[in-house]
């Protein structure tokens, strides 16, 4: 099976200046933990509702009204391609101890997302549950 058979499709990204609060509420909105940030026509990075409270909320000078995404985002970004094999996209997601992936086609254009949601609709058990345990250890 390949990455495309299983991914989100239609997902977008939003700029690096995004308000704390906006990613919140788009979160919300869509029902979704993640959301891509892009700036210059390239992915640089992903806010996590993790990210909102660890690196946000839970910090003393955290300011929610004046947030934004760039100070709160993972910056860097790691993706696998929609023609790869899931299984292998699965492992990667389980070396990077990650629960989401960008997907990119063959002109790197993000075309979706891959989540352990999305695989534990696709993949035999036992590579679920490996995943699984790989993702959730503590880093």
């Amino acid at each position: 099976m390949k990455v495309k058979e299983a991914m989100h499709k239609g997902v977008d990204w939003v700029s690096p200046e995004t308000p704390v609060t906006e990613l919140a509420k788009l979160m919300r909105e869509h029902d979704i933990g993640a959301i891509p940030i892009g700036e210059n026509d390239r992915l640089i990075g992903m806010v996590t509702d993790r990210d909102i409270v660890c690196k946000g909320l839970a910090q003393d000078s955290f300011d929610a009204g004046r947030a934004i995404a760039r100070d709160v985002m993972t910056p860097g970004i790691h993706c696998c391609r929609d023609d790869d094999d899931l299984a292998k996209a699965v492992r990667h997601m389980e070396k990077l101890q990650v629960r989401r992936l960008p997907v990119i086609n063959k002109g790197r254009r993000m075309v979706g997302i891959l989540s352990l949601g999305d695989v534990s609709n696709s993949v035999p058990g036992d590579l679920l549950s490996e995943c699984v345990k790989s993702v959730s250890a503590h880093h």
